[in-house]
């Protein structure tokens, strides 16, 4: 049993670990921490958890004393933080975008604030769980993947790894529910912005677009850049990403689909559907599964992938879950195999 802390406990993020968690054979958990709740109940701020004896926490490092922190904040936080815990040995899962990016003046770039020293970010280990490369006996920092870019790389690491598409034709259509924009207050995310409404945002600047392109330039072993376009849809959860590929011979539709089907044959996460059949987000609501659906337009060698997550579980505090049963070499599945909430 290992004794666990969550820092930014009062956001949808520590919400979701704190669920999954409670019912992990292999974990307590031990601090929950927020400034702006100190000594509050955690059940004051979540009535749902009524069952639960917690009390947020002020966060002082010197005093924590447990095996691993989740850091469920913002970025620009645990940039600060997460190095001096990793200093007494306590292992950090860090949400934020904090620790994904490599380069620190893309980093500047897109996030608009000085990065995290570059010992740390070499150091950090960015995990899409099921290509990752966490070892048991020497990672100490994982950067949990972002919702959008989980989707993604998921349905377009087959074919990238294969060598089978033109890389520098990716389209990347993708739409998120509000929850992806945590708690804060924000006129975007007002029930009469939203409601009945569909927008693009972040077009050209989204922080998650030099993430994706990180990922499939390291596995393709060269620069690949997206087109990526994010929208808001009038729904608490989900991500559906829909990806145009260039393919660079001719491929059909069982050619892909029987690619996906054994890549993915040993991942309990990702499902891929029978040929003519596409994900819906409702269909992995609440759950820490990845649904892809395939189609070739044969005519034009296009690749059209669809890809739908639960943006705070498999997007989010799910794959933080993951992460840490392969950090500890545990079942990759322990604590998770919930089923959808449907409908």
């Amino acid at each position: 049993m290992i004794e666990v802390g969550i820092v930014g406990g009062s956001g949808y993020g520590a919400i979701e670990l704190i669920r999954l968690l409670i019912q992990h054979p292999n974990v307590n958990i031990k601090y929950i921490f927020s400034h702006s709740k100190q000594d509050q109940p955690i059940k004051e701020t979540f009535p749902h958890l009524e069952q639960l004896n917690y009390h947020y926490e002020t966060l002082k490092s010197e005093d924590i004393e447990c095996d691993v922190v989740f850091f469920a904040t913002p970025s620009n936080v645990s940039k600060y933080i997460a190095p001096q815990l990793v200093s007494k040995g306590i292992k950090i899962i860090d949400l934020s975008g904090d620790f994904r990016l490599k380069n620190r003046n893309v980093y500047k770039t897109y996030y608009g604030e000085t990065a995290a020293a570059q010992e740390d970010l070499n150091h950090a280990n960015y995990s899409i769980a099921e290509w990752s490369n966490v070892n048991p006996q020497t990672t100490q920092l994982i950067a949990n993947p972002g919702c959008f870019p989980t989707a993604t790389l998921l349905a377009v690491h087959p074919l990238i790894d294969k060598g089978m598409i033109q890389q520098d034709h990716i389209i990347i259509d993708a739409k998120t529910g509000v929850s992806g924009a945590g708690r804060s207050l924000a006129q975007h995310v007002h029930f009469a912005e939203m409601n009945e409404n569909l927008s693009a945002y972040a077009i050209g600047k989204h922080k998650h677009k030099p993430e994706i392109e990180q990922y499939l330039s390291l596995l393709a072993q060269q620069e690949v850049k997206v087109t990526f376009t994010s929208h808001l849809v009038p729904m608490t959860r989900g991500i559906l990403s829909t990806i145009y590929i260039k393919l660079n011979h001719a491929f059909t539709n069982e050619d892909l689909h029987n690619l996906f089907k054994d890549y993915y044959e040993d991942k309990p996460f990702v499902r891929i559907r029978a040929l003519g059949q596409f994900p819906k987000t409702k269909e992995v609501y609440g759950s820490n599964y990845c649904d892809i659906g395939i189609y070739v337009d044969e005519e034009n060698q296009t690749a059209i992938i669809v890809s739908v997550i639960d943006n705070l579980v498999k997007g989010a505090s799910g794959q933080a879950i993951q992460n840490l049963n392969l950090m500890y070499g545990w079942n990759e599945k322990t604590g998770l195999m919930h089923s959808p909430v449907y409908p």
